[in-house]
Order: C-alpha cells, then structure tokens, then sequence
C-alpha cells in the first residue's frame, strides 16, 4: 500500500469518525456493550488518562490544537491524519523537514527551534494537547504543562514505534495507527522480496555513515531509527556495528574511513560538506577503494529524511530508497 494510499484510507477513516459523532448528536447511539476502541477505562468521549515518561496525563477525547515540539512527533501527527497548530523548526533551511509534504505543513505556525521553543509563542496558540520527548524538553514540562496537557515519551529515535503509539494513544487514533503499522509490514515485506527474499537480503551487509559537521564520522550501529528499519527489511549489518558506543554509532576520523566499507553504504551530510569532512573523506584513496565505491553500491542520501525524520512517513519514503538503491 503506498503512502497517498494510505493518506486516502486515513481521510476516510476521519470522516467515518465524524458521521458517528454526528449521528451521536443527533440523539441515536450504537449498542451499549460495544468496545470504546481506547485502551484506558474511560469513555472516548470524555478525558482520557495516557501514560508518560513524567506520568499519567489527562488528555480530551479528540485533541483539536495539537503543538508538536521535534520533528519526530511532527511525522506522526502528519502521519496520523493530524494538521497540528504549531511545531518547532529543525536547524535546517527548510524549516520543517523537507520530505514532509508541503500541503501538510502549510499553515503551521513555527513556535521556535527545536531545543529552545518559544513558550509564549505556544501558549497563543491556545494548545489542548503538547508532544515531545522528556530528553530534549523534560526540563521544561513544568511549564508546559502549565500550558496543555503535555505527553513526554522518555527519549527519541531508537524507540520510535513505540513512541508513536503513545502520540496515537494521545491523539485518539489507535485505529489509524494499526492501519499505519500494517501498511508499514507490508511495505517491508515487499521490499524483502524485492531483494530476493530473507536469506539473500541477511547476506548483504549495509552501513550507514554520518557525516556531521563540527563532530567526528558516524558509522550508524544497531539502536538507532535507521538500524531498525534496515533490521525489519532483514538486511545484514558488518561487524563494525558492534563496537557503535551505546549501540548508536562508532566513530571515525577520515584515516578511518575504510571501516565503513560493506556490500553497500548510504551516507548523509549535516552542515556543510567541507565542514563536516565530507568533501575531504569522498575525494580521498581510502573512501575511493572501498568495495563498496568500486562496485558502484555508495549512495548519497537526504540526512533530513534517513536521520532526522524519524517517523512512518519519513520509513516509507526510506524503504523505496532502500530498494531502488540495493536492486540496480
């Protein structure tokens, strides 16, 4: 299923919830012993209780004006059919991260960049509900809080499909979730096959390098967002990712480079390229006699979307990347 597919069952899911609560309205009901579809006890026509990293947090039913503070709860609310009323800004040119659909983010106000939002900006907003991470702004709940009910998941990135159940729990959209993840294995399945199956896809080893500027060269480990999906379509990963510090990544100097090499290697740029080696790492003998290089398997990817994004919208788009990428 593709993701305008998608965007359509979505919509239409949308407007089957709203002619119940019409119909609700106008006085007729369904059967009583009927489930509620929430996981709390409490009836999805009232507040209802979800779980945090700071706790238990009364959220409405069907939050209205959602303000969305890193890029990750950003995909998910887009994801979920959701146009949220604020969100921070990435550091980069575009704003809002540039594989997001500019119809879906048209209209959003920019309440600041990503580590330091601007609380007042928010709170003009007139939010009733607030998504973001207790690692980038748990210092800061006390605040917010004070704002909109605010859903901290405890950190970013590796745990990202469980993070977005919560943004999904938070939102009411638990049936539009499970249409999500669902399009989402199935997504991966056809990529699989498309590289020949399970066994030939383990058989073929992947690194994905980093390059950041002002810091040393990442080569991606295996607790990361990009790993898991490179786990899910069952790809092989080299030894190299082992030694990644935390399992997120290892890194190098340029004299180094040649750990990356596997059977193929994606790599992105944050900065300038000559600022973040780049520039200096692809023009020199080490990075040119990698197997990888030599057999035409090096490919240059979007950071904002392979790294940054962070989210199903974003995997989607990687996964046909991905294929495009390992099936010439």
């Amino acid at each position: 299923m593709t993701l305008q597919h998608r965007s359509r069952l979505l919509a239409a899911a949308s407007l089957t919830v709203a002619a119940a609560l019409s119909l609700s309205a106008c006085g007729f009901s369904s059967d009583s012993s009927s489930a509620s579809g929430s996981s709390s006890d409490e009836s999805s026509e009232g507040p209802r209780t979800v779980k945090t990293a700071m706790g238990d947090v009364k959220v409405p039913a069907a939050p209205q004006r959602v303000v969305v503070l890193d890029t990750a709860e950003l995909d998910s609310v887009l994801t979920l059919g959701v146009k949220p009323v604020g969100a921070t800004h990435a550091d980069v040119e575009s704003g809002f991260l540039n594989y997001l659909p500019k119809d879906q983010v048209a209209g959003i106000t920019d309440v600041g960049q990503m580590m330091t939002p601007n609380l007042e900006a928010i709170a003009g907003l007139k939010p009733d509900l607030i998504l973001t991470s207790k690692i980038r702004h748990g210092d800061k709940y006390a605040e917010l809080s004070k704002i909109a009910p605010t859903v901290m998941t405890e950190n970013t990135g590796y745990p990202w499909k469980e993070n977005f159940q919560v943004h999904a729990e938070a939102l009411d959209k638990k049936a539009e979730a499970k249409m999500v993840t669902d399009d989402y294995a199935e997504h991966v399945a056809d990529v699989t096959k498309a590289l020949g199956g399970k066994d030939k896809a383990a058989a073929t080893e992947v690194n994905m390098v980093r390059f950041v500027e002002g810091a040393d060269i990442r080569i991606y480990g295996k607790k990361n967002y990009i790993a898991t999906i490179l786990a899910d379509v069952g790809l092989g990963r080299p030894a190299i990712t082992d030694q990644a510090k935390d399992g997120f990544s290892y890194d190098v100097s340029p004299e180094k480079i040649d750990l990356a090499d596997a059977d193929a290697v994606f790599h992105s740029t944050y900065g300038d390229p000559a600022k973040s080696k780049e520039t200096q790492t692809t023009g020199g003998g080490l990075w040119k006699n990698m197997d990888a290089v030599k057999n035409g398997k090096v490919f240059a990817v979007d950071d904002q979307l392979w790294i940054q994004g962070i989210g199903y919208t974003a995997a989607d788009k990687i996964l046909e990347e991905l294929k495009a990428g390992l099936t010439k």
